[in-house]
């Protein structure tokens, strides 16, 4: 077995990892910035149906990049996909990632109005000044809140990755982001998570 094994310097795992995947893409190729985003949602899951189901709207990578330069904030629902976007990245155009899940108040005000944190975390990232960007990687009624508060004109989001994954929920709130005029990426159907959604922040924010 080992004798199949080739090792890999530390700094050379990724080129060749993009390497292969672009190989096994067998000639599938989009426009860049979206081919990097495609990329790396393989690269970081080792599944090829990201190549089917990632939807972008018109120009929304490009956007999403533009906003970040600009200072945009990026807002998560889960800890896990805060931590894995590149803050100090983020930080150097001035912009910062926020989690408020683990906050007291906002368990506290869930309980009260009998709804999920994760709807009461997108209102408070709704409230941070300048261009907002959320990055959405677990939960279904995160983006149900998103929908409802563009819908009455309350907040306007530069960029929305809509990328819960699961099965009760998770397909109509992707399909009412997309019907949506907002600049949304969204991996359709049931796949996504907190990596996905890290993983296109961080794709942006490396083409900058």
């Amino acid at each position: 077995m080992l004798e199949n094994i080739t090792i890999v310097k530390p700094e050379e795992i990724e080129k060749r990892s993009m390497e292969i995947i672009t190989s096994e893409l067998n000639g599938r190729t989009w426009p860049e910035p979206e081919f990097a985003v495609v990329k790396r949602c393989i690269h970081t899951s080792a599944d090829f149906d990201y190549a089917d189901n990632l939807c972008f709207s018109e120009n929304a990578v490009r956007t999403g990049m533009e906003a970040l330069r600009r200072g945009a904030h990026i807002v998560t629902d889960t800890r896990m996909a805060w931590s894995g976007i590149n803050k100090k990245k983020v930080a150097v155009f001035g912009g910062e990632v926020h989690c408020f899940m683990s906050d007291d108040s906002v368990a506290s005000e869930a309980k009260q109005r009998g709804c999920t944190r994760a709807a009461i975390c997108m209102e408070r990232g709704a409230k941070l000044p300048g261009e907002v960007i959320f990055a959405i990687g677990n939960a279904p009624t995160a983006l149900i809140r998103l929908y409802e508060m563009i819908q009455e004109g309350r907040i306007r989001p530069a960029l929305i990755i809509g990328a819960p994954v699961g099965f009760v929920n998770v397909v109509e709130s992707k399909e009412l982001i997309m019907k949506t005029d907002v600049p949304f990426i969204v991996p359709r159907g049931r796949k996504g998570g907190s990596n996905i959604a890290a993983t296109i922040c961080n794709a942006m924010l490396y083409q900058l």
